[in-house]
């Protein structure tokens, strides 16, 4: 099996960092996008999933999410020329199922959910002093989020209100000059762990679920018109999928379709309103996982090495037990499998 180190520099490749299997997992690979082939990459140090992802400069930040036993505080930074991993400074919330989202050079950790609460919540890193500080709230608690950055502004998408124990349609938008909150237009459907994705400054929101419905739907947002509109339908239902943005496509990696966790990727092209799904799958299924895409990097075969044996400990664990929190598939609803449909159990949202 190749490993990150062995690819050559000058191109990109997509990197998934973590998720949840029967259990959040420190797995890392990466799709060489020339070559068409995952590799592997070094594990992160902790168990990590419904963390959010940011890359600044040439570093990618792990923050937050859920370890299998608690939500977490800490960041985790992955360098990719040496393939190794840091830390950085912890959050002011502990936060899972949170969005991330970088704006004007800065990382924003907005929502997400902590002990028995959802979070209303926001924060900002700045890497010049390397400290958190807190922005404005939301006027909406919001778990199981997602979030976007067009024109300078940040979006903040659906989610699930723990308060109201509801789904949410509703969008906020957050602007770093005035920090300020505002409502703009609703989606046409409740979605909580729907991807997100900007391409083109339209946002995307992928997949997710309304409780009882795991979605293949998709729908796009075009912020100058302050409007929704339907784009075609995925070729699976997927929740908890990652997505990412590249070369005027949308990548959508992995999530649960209601019975197991995807190892495939699905990608969107708006010229043609069509999706198609990558003929290499993911090393191992994952959903909950972080996405993003960066440039690959140049290293040595020792590390590869190394690499190449944390996949092998990733798959004895695969089986060894269920999630020891709220999160796994099966849950207080129960399951049902019908064309997509899926109750998912109360703590999916956290």
């Amino acid at each position: 099996m190749p490993c990150l180190q062995d690819l050559k520099s000058h191109d990109k490749i997509l990197l998934v960092i973590g998720g949840q299997l029967s259990k959040a997992i420190c797995s890392v690979e990466c799709y060489d996008l020339r070559e068409e082939k995952w590799y592997l990459a070094a594990d992160m140090p902790n168990r990590r999933c419904r963390a959010g992802l940011a890359v600044l400069g040439e570093k990618v930040y792990a923050v937050g999410g859920f370890n299998g036993s608690s939500r977490m505080r800490t960041v985790d930074v992955y360098d990719p020329a040496t393939d190794q991993w840091t830390t950085s400074s912890n959050t002011l919330d502990r936060r899972s199922t949170l969005g991330v989202a970088v704006l004007n050079g800065c990382i924003y950790a907005v929502g997400g959910f902590y002990d028995t609460i959802g979070l209303s919540s926001a924060e900002m890193f700045d890497p010049k002093n390397e400290l958190w500080r807190f922005i404005a709230s939301m006027s909406n608690r919001r778990s199981s989020v997602g979030v976007g950055v067009v024109n300078g502004l940040l979006y903040v998408i659906g989610g699930f209100d723990l308060y109201t124990r509801q789904c949410l349609s509703s969008v906020d938008r957050y602007n770093p000059e005035a920090d300020t909150w505002c409502a703009v237009a609703d989606m046409s459907a409740r979605r909580c762990d729907a991807g997100i994705g900007v391409l083109n400054n339209i946002l995307y929101a992928v997949g997710g679920h309304d409780g009882p419905m795991v979605y293949r739907s998709a729908e796009a947002y075009n912020p100058e018109s302050n409007q929704w509109h339907s784009v075609a339908d995925m070729s699976f239902c997927r929740r908890n999928a990652s997505v990412v943005a590249h070369d005027g496509l949308l990548y959508v990696v992995g999530g649960h379709d209601g019975d197991s966790h995807s190892s495939s990727v699905e990608v969107y092209s708006p010229e043609t309103n069509s999706w198609r799904i990558l003929a290499a799958a993911m090393i191992i299924g994952r959903s909950y996982a972080g996405v993003c895409i960066i440039d690959k990097p140049m290293g040595t075969e020792e590390q590869g090495a190394l690499a190449r044996q944390a996949a092998a400990n990733i798959m004895d664990i695969v089986d060894d037990e269920h999630s020891q929190a709220q999160g796994t598939i099966e849950g207080a609803f129960g399951l049902v499998r019908n064309s997509g449909q899926h109750q998912p159990s109360q703590g999916e949202y956290y």
